[in-house]
């Protein structure tokens, strides 16, 4: 049942750490999700630095999917969108063609506090690869969620069609992504609709096929057979998958099918043909490997 068990990755991106999982074996991907950073958690002083925001940067070919447990952050984009996210809400940003954006943490800064979430990025079906950039905000009753009778599984649907309900989110391809929260001895299952599926354990601990997952870990299953988690200890578990869209290449922010677009991309953004947000056009990230910008005399 269970195919293969990833341990995440720790990375420091210039202030908090992530957890990465997605890509993996060699750039594979579940479904069309083709990458699964699990931020923080981390905890914030006032007035912490500004080096910790994630400047402007590019993206093509996928939709950035971002989810929190806790915290807040700011999104600004190319195509004038500027919102703030917090726990229960999913901001959806199709890339397309080519959208930049920025990802700043104003709200910590001032006040404070804990930073924990889960963002995701979509591969787009190739159809779709280079459709006009979009963003949507999803609050909470656009996301359907669930609560077991005996309180023992809490579960929201983020995207996608799954457990026979739907959310409001727009999405190219088929998919879902789940997130629960079990309760320590509770039960539950997912059904064998998708032909790829994984789950990732965020907190706690569960019990899958005779084997604990643990924080950290995620499972990625056969198909064909349901699969019964058991909670160890109160869990948060993300599930995720879909049907798979075939090959796709991953290099920094890019995603595609081809690896010419690949590098039209980033002979644009090195360049400058990618236009900046409009609200956070004062600096950026430059391609890996390319000097930094000259800084601004006026920041």
């Amino acid at each position: 049942m269970i195919e293969r068990i990833i341990d995440q990755r720790r990375r420091d991106l210039g202030g908090f750490e992530v957890g990465r999982l997605l890509p993996y074996g060699g750039g594979r991907m579940v479904g069309p999700f083709i990458f699964f950073d699990h931020m923080g958690p981390v905890d914030f002083q006032p007035g912490f630095p500004k080096s910790v925001d994630v400047r402007p940067h590019p993206h093509i070919g996928l939709s950035t999917v971002t989810y929190l447990f806790d915290g807040a952050i700011t999104h600004r984009d190319s195509v004038g969108s500027t919102e703030v996210i917090h726990p229960g809400e999913v901001n959806w940003m199709t890339a397309g063609r080519g959208i930049t954006h920025s990802e700043r943490f104003e709200d910590l800064r001032a006040r404070g506090g804990s930073m924990h979430g889960i963002q995701a990025w979509v591969a787009l079906p190739e159809a779709a690869e280079e459709t006009d950039p979009a963003f949507a905000h999803h609050g909470a009753e656009d996301l359907p969620t669930y609560e077991s009778p005996d309180g023992g599984l809490w579960a929201r649907l983020i995207a996608g069609k799954a457990f026979h309900t739907e959310a409001r989110v727009k999405t190219h391809s088929p998919l879902f992504y789940v997130h629960w929260r079990l309760k320590a001895g509770a039960r539950a299952d997912l059904q064998p609709e998708y032909p790829e599926r994984a789950a990732y354990v965020a907190q706690g601990s569960v019990e899958v096929d005779g084997q604990v997952l643990s924080a950290g870990q995620m499972a990625i299953f056969a198909p064909g057979q349901a699969v019964v988690f058991t909670a160890q200890t109160d869990a948060i578990v993300m599930l995720l998958g879909g049907e798979p869209l075939g090959q796709r290449f991953i290099e920094w922010n890019f995603v595609s099918s081809s690896k010419e677009r690949l590098e039209q991309a980033k002979a644009d953004w090195r360049a400058g043909r990618m236009k900046l947000p409009d609200a956070d056009d004062q600096e950026f990230i430059p391609l890996p490997g390319d000097p930094p910008p000259p800084a601004n005399p006026m920041s």
